[in-house]
């Protein structure tokens, strides 16, 4: 498997926010998006078996795991790993766009559904059905431009019956969207969603590798 990186630090974003956690990393993607803040993941990267990785996992020691890319979806052997985490006794999530199937996941991983909005440039790359599997323990993420991407998301969380089944979050793309404007729209139309801030944009550099 390709990896870019794997390191230690908080869960950024999510439901599970603020909690130590290790990010592994995967390189390429297939999506373009407009806002993209991982592009270094597009190429590169190094090839590990997947006991090199649990091993390096394993010497940083948080509890939690977040599987990410680039797009992990890619990588043929990422239930695979995924599993072998599960097994050493980690909580293991995976954060993956909407344009890529999860049913070769193991039941146990929380699943981060990143639903591209118009502003990114790849909405029409969005597999609808993948949002009929989330479950209340997962999550649907909106990363959000301008208020047309807003009443885009609003539109999508209404209509699909996303409230109430699983977890719905909404954020508001870094130094471009003041997420004090998010919070307006939010309250003003009663919108069953939480409000999410990359943590670690604020506690490091926007910029920061590794962190």
């Amino acid at each position: 498997m390709r990896i870019t990186e794997i390191y230690a630090s908080i869960q950024g974003e999510t439901q599970y926010a603020g909690l130590p956690c290790t990010l592994v990393r995967t390189t390429g993607c297939d999506l373009r998006c407009t806002y993209c803040d991982s592009a270094f993941a597009f190429h590169g990267g190094n090839e590990m078996t997947l006991p090199e990785i649990v091993a390096a996992v394993r010497a940083l020691g948080a509890p939690l795991v977040l599987l990410t890319g680039g797009e992990p979806m890619l990588q043929r052997e990422i239930g695979g790993l995924a599993d072998l985490l599960l097994q050493a006794g980690y909580r293991v999530m995976i954060e993956t766009s909407g344009a890529h199937a999860v049913d070769s996941l193991p039941e146990a991983v929380v699943r981060i559904i990143d639903v591209k909005t118009p502003a990114s440039g790849e909405s029409g790359r969005m597999r609808w059905e993948v949002l009929d599997t989330l479950r209340v323990q997962d999550a649907v993420k909106f990363v959000v431009r301008d208020e047309d991407d807003y009443r885009w998301a609003a539109d999508v969380i209404h209509s699909r019956g996303l409230a109430g089944r699983t977890e719905v979050l909404l954020s508001p793309v870094h130094g471009v969207l003041d997420p004090q404007q998010l919070v307006g729209w939010m309250l003003r139309d009663r919108l069953p969603a939480r409000l999410n801030l990359q943590l670690h944009k604020y506690v490091w550099s926007p910029d920061a590798r590794g962190v």
